[in-house]
């Protein structure tokens, strides 16, 4: 794959609004489309922003009306704000691009980074991104020491943690010792060149995700690399592990088209 450029839009009090950065995106995939530019990460931080990808169900977005932004993306509703690292990497792909084999060698980028920072994190099947495992379900209590067995989000599926209490919400995840995700992964592909990217939790309020529900998974939580490590991690810490770890990955893998399986006549 050919070199990856970075580009560093703004962090902390230079953070950029999420429909500037999207802007910003729409050029740079159209520069990298005519080949007037090389494969272009943008790295960034937003103000708080619940941005919704095509999948979303109404009953996950905040109950109190908070505005939501309804993007182009893959996925379902998520959370983006101050202490969050957030990458969009715009990159030409062979045709037909296999969306799945991206998203795997982002994910395989910040298992490295986090691993870096003395976080073991992984995959989960079945949901993007880069997770924290909880511990086996029959270890699990809620609090009051009450089994995971009468656990309602496992019964009722009408059940709304938003509505429940602190002992439900997401960002108490690790609390609970459950599946927890510490990266998300959003991304789409028009004319062979992807757009949007992930977002990494260094040190955010991850109380913001109590207010929705994250990526449309009701069983699981979010977590930051400052909560894991019981100590303060910074953006500007992390983020030349990250460049590092995305150019090893990303400027070292050799894509290959999509196969596309036809039907026996």
């Amino acid at each position: 794959m050919s070199e990856l450029r970075f580009v560093r839009l703004g962090f902390g009090e230079e953070a950029v609004e999420y429909q500037e950065a999207w802007q910003k995106q729409r050029e740079v995939h159209a520069a990298r489309f005519a080949d007037e530019i090389p494969d272009t990460c943008l790295l960034l931080e937003h103000p708080p922003v619940y941005t919704a990808g095509r999948r979303t169900a109404d009953s996950e977005r905040p109950l109190d009306g908070t505005p939501v932004v309804d993007v182009d993306r893959g996925g379902k509703i998520t959370w983006h704000g101050p202490g969050q690292l957030v990458g969009y990497p715009v990159m030409k792909l062979p045709r037909p691009v296999d969306v799945v084999a991206h998203v795997r060698r982002l994910e395989d980028a910040l298992i490295r980074t986090c691993a870096e920072f003395g976080v073991e994190t992984s995959r989960v099947e079945g949901r993007s991104g880069v997770w924290v495992l909880g511990d086996p379900v029959e270890q699990r209590t809620l609090s009051g020491g009450l089994s995971l067995d009468f656990d309602p989000r496992l019964q009722d599926e009408e059940f709304d943690p938003r509505l429940n209490g602190p002992e439900y919400a997401p960002s108490n995840a690790g609390q609970r010792r459950e599946d927890r995700k510490l990266a998300a992964i959003g991304i789409r592909v028009a004319k062979g060149v992807t757009m949007h990217g992930f977002a990494l939790n260094v040190n955010p309020d991850n109380t913001w995700f109590d207010r929705i529900v994250p990526c449309g998974i009701r069983d699981a939580g979010v977590a930051s690399l400052a909560g894991e490590l019981g100590r303060d991690v910074t953006v500007d810490e992390v983020l030349p592990v990250v460049e590092k770890h995305l150019r090893d990955v990303l400027e070292n893998a050799d894509p290959a088209p999509r196969v596309i399986e036809r039907a026996s006549a």
